[in-house]
């Protein structure tokens, strides 16, 4: 392999096979070392695909980085939204990113040099050899247009995931040979989204006839690329180009493009099989949590699958349930959500919370909030959302097996989840720093005070689990899970639409989608499906309602930091990167999309956790499960909250419960300064467009670096590309 400038080029072998596995849901080996008769065979060409599939697919095991997008992880792109707390590097005020400094920019354009497969550009290639392997081959048309249409979609998720963070990149649309005048220029940002457009209008007409007679005729094709998806991946990238991030002066005829491109698109998903995924029982949110533990949910537009295969080349399973199960039912320890997104949730009208000062022009709810009963009188996706302190959680499997000291629950059948904590010293029951609290049932110092729930395959809503159980697996019980990762859903393609409408102004479209989400859950035509009457006449508030309902769908999905960057809702947009000129003034919005919508920006704000703590008049306890001082008082715990029920009277018997035995303690999120001072979030202006690492720079003289960063082609000066020219 040899590294020429930008690109990372493998040369590729004088190698063939006879034949190759047609299975598209165990089969990921690599298939990129081949030579060109490979393409005039079926099996051989689309092994070839299935090969683009493997390195292309959004990854729920992996943190954000250069190759996967976020995926709802806590990684530095979630811990940098609502969701978790501890200072992403998008808003550490401490270590501003920089290209040459001490904290360097992330680096999602270049990776590794020298390695085809962990190159961004070696990806790339790959697409590239494959398109002209299979248009240069002896293929039917029939076959070319099945295969081309998936591998074109790829290409424009890899510069989809390119633009949102660059603007312009270089387009390359063939296989470059290494010499020195394979070196591409950036294009302008207009030039790439036309660019990545175009690819998705050809997959869309390639697999036409292949896919939107219901979606792919074979049950074994379920999960491979639609014209549905091709169309829905343009509403997102429609739906950016339109956004204040790209569209500083709100220019109305981006919108009226997304609207109508979405708009149009609605009827071509449905003809792929893609609808809201909702059945007949339909029992406190239970559709909301099921169809992400669902294979061929009509949800699942662009899906990553998995499987339960333990070892091998076939083995492609899914940590996210293993991920985020508290450690006493032998998870790794589950994920914990901030007090922010929790307090932020709506309440049981579908209003916000009265207190938040957050979207202020949304009403707020006629329901009391208590932050000390936060579980109470809540919209159904906060109980399918989060994990507290008794509420039933079921599982399939014997945590015993592992630790004796593990509560069963019927081998986790009847478990129920008492995460509150206990101290050994009075002193810190009233620390928001002191982390000397141990957890009830065994979770003791490896506890969460409120837990991420979301896409759990519980086994009260799926009674056939996707994850395999081994109890005493050093990597805990649930560690062979099939259950498959949703890029874009239904619901995402409604509320792009709702966006795109109301961006152009049919605001009582916009409204009819955020009903249609809505209604899923459990709300009714009768309230107005929780809406506010004004939301078809104030575009603002309407856009702000949309903004809000994101928010809360699809909660660690992996979209929040994006929506918070393209609608720059870290300052409004009211600054500007070191250099830039006076296009980057936003003129939209009124100047300041935070003010347009009524929402508090990120900046200067900070995130805390939560936990539950026995009152001080049970005393301490001690380090070990025996210890727990309610046990030890002989008090009797209250029922836990069991969703297949009428909520109501359960939850009001738990608050009577946590008045009687728990307070809500504040616990440190985000981090204090060396005096112990709180420290807010600090995203800065350049970081709405990164600049290049200095490795990308290094491989490429020619690669002119983004304004507001530093080119290190030019000993440190500001850079000169501007990624909102046209």
């Amino acid at each position: 392999m040899k590294n020429i400038k930008l690109f990372s080029i493998a040369l590729m072998a004088a190698f063939s096979f006879a034949s190759c596995s047609d299975s598209f849901l165990e089969e990921k080996k690599n298939y990129d070392n081949v030579n060109t008769g490979i393409y005039n065979y079926y099996s051989g060409a689309n092994a070839r695909v299935s090969d683009v599939y493997a390195w292309s697919l959004p990854d729920p095991n992996s943190d954000a980085n250069w190759k996967t997008d976020c995926t709802g992880n806590a990684d530095d792109q979630s811990k940098s939204t609502e969701e978790y707390s501890g200072f992403g590097a998008f808003v550490n005020p401490e270590a501003e990113m920089t290209v040459m400094g001490g904290t360097k920019v992330q680096d999602f354009f270049h990776n590794q040099a020298n390695n085809i497969q962990a190159s961004v550009w070696g990806r790339i290639r790959n697409i590239n050899d494959v398109i002209r392997g299979i248009t240069d081959g002896t293929l039917s048309e029939e076959n070319k247009n099945e295969l081309l249409g998936q591998v074109y979609f790829f290409r424009a998720w890899c510069y989809y995931n390119l633009v949102k963070w660059y603007g312009g990149v270089p387009i390359v649309k063939d296989v470059l040979e290494p010499v020195e005048s394979s070196v591409v220029p950036r294009s302008s940002a207009k030039a790439c989204i036309d660019f990545i457009c175009e690819d998705l209008d050809k997959s869309a007409s390639m697999l036409t006839e292949a896919t939107t007679s219901g979606g792919w005729k074979s049950s074994e094709d379920w999960g491979r690329i639609t014209s549905g998806t091709a169309l829905a991946l343009k509403g997102r990238v429609l739906l950016l180009w339109a956004s204040p991030m790209f569209n500083r002066a709100n220019d109305i005829g981006r919108w009226n493009k997304a609207y109508d491109e979405i708009k149009s698109s609605i009827s071509v998903l449905n003809s792929c099989g893609y609808d809201l995924y909702q059945t007949s029982s339909n029992v406190n949110g239970s559709d909301f949590a099921q169809l992400f533990s669902t294979v061929k949910s009509s949800e699942a537009v662009f899906v990553t699958l998995f499987n339960t295969v333990s070892t091998g080349d076939g083995q492609k399973n899914n940590g996210w349930e293993r991920g985020i199960r508290p450690k006493n039912t032998t998870g790794n320890g589950g994920k914990e959500a901030s007090a922010m997104l929790v307090d932020m949730f709506p309440m049981a009208d579908g209003k916000r919370p009265p207190l938040t000062n957050t979207y202020t022009k949304l009403e707020g709810s006629i329901y009391t909030y208590d932050e000390s009963y936060p579980f109470m009188n809540r919209d159904p996706r906060f109980y399918r959302t989060f994990a507290f302190p008794g509420v039933r959680w079921a599982y399939a499997g014997d945590p015993t097996e592992a630790d004796p000291h593990n509560p069963s629950y019927s081998s986790g059948k009847d478990y129920e989840l008492w995460n509150y904590v206990w101290y050994t010293d009075l002193n810190d029951a009233g620390n928001v720093e002191s982390g000397n609290s141990y957890g009830a049932d065994n979770l003791l110092s490896n506890k969460k005070g409120m837990y991420v729930r979301k896409r759990s395959d519980d086994l009260d809503v799926n009674s056939s689990s996707l994850y395999a159980w081994a109890g005493t697996d050093t990597n805990g019980g649930f560690i062979y899970s099939a259950a498959p990762y949703i890029e874009i859903r239904y619901a995402e393609v409604l509320l792009n639409y709702a966006e795109a409408a109301c961006g152009a102004g049919h605001m009582s479209e916009a409204v009819e989608q955020l009903q249609k989400i809505r209604a899923r859950v459990g709300y009714t035509a009768e309230d107005n499906y929780g809406l506010q009457p004004d939301l078809s006449s104030d575009q603002a508030a309407c856009m702000s309602a949309i903004l809000y309902e994101r928010q809360i769908e699809l909660a660690y999905e992996g979209k929040r930091f994006d929506d918070l960057r393209r609608w720059m809702l870290f300052d409004g947009g009211t600054s500007k990167a070191d250099g830039a000129p006076d296009t980057w003034t936003l003129t939209g919005w009124g100047g300041n999309t935070c003010t347009y919508l009524g929402f508090k920006q990120l900046n200067g704000q900070r995130r805390e956790n939560m936990e539950f703590r026995i009152q001080d008049s049970y005393g301490v306890g001690g380090t070990t499960v025996d210890s727990d001082p309610l046990v030890q008082a002989g008090v009797v715990r209250a029922a836990a909250v069991d969703y297949r029920k009428e909520l109501t009277s359960q939850l009001e018997s738990l608050k009577d419960f946590y008045t009687q035995n728990f307070v809500r303690k504040l616990k440190r999120g985000d981090g204090y300064d060396q005096n112990h001072v709180d420290e807010t979030m600090l995203f800065y202006p350049k970081y709405y467009f990164l600049g290049f690492a200095q490795g990308a720079q290094s491989s490429n003289k020619d690669l002119q670096q983004t304004i507001g960063w530093e080119d290190y082609n030019n000993a440190g000066a500001n850079g000169t590309f501007d990624p909102l020219a046209e």
